[in-house]
């Protein structure tokens, strides 16, 4: 447990950070979620609708430091790939 006042204010930063970091992976897992369901739709302008709303928040995760700028990137251009084979 915490003792001193700057080790009691670190605490309550990392709780204050860990909620918000937590909500944005939640966000991202949602709009990834529907982005999944639109693929197994098999509806491409649903698909790339969904992906379109998705992108940015998987961007803002990365560069908020939720999840690494290259896993961001390989999960946007996966699904990009999987989009453009529903058309195939």
């Amino acid at each position: 447990m915490a003792n001193t006042p700057s080790a009691k204010k670190a605490a309550r930063k990392i709780a204050r950070q860990t909620a918000t970091n937590k909500n944005r992976r939640s966000r991202v897992r949602t709009y990834l979620r529907k982005v999944e369901e639109a693929i197994a739709s098999g509806d491409q302008t649903a698909a790339n609708d969904a992906l379109k709303s998705a992108q940015p928040e998987i961007m803002r995760a990365a560069s908020k430091g939720v999840m690494h700028a290259n896993t961001a990137s390989r999960k946007v251009s996966r699904l990009n790939a999987r989009i453009k084979a529903l058309s195939a």
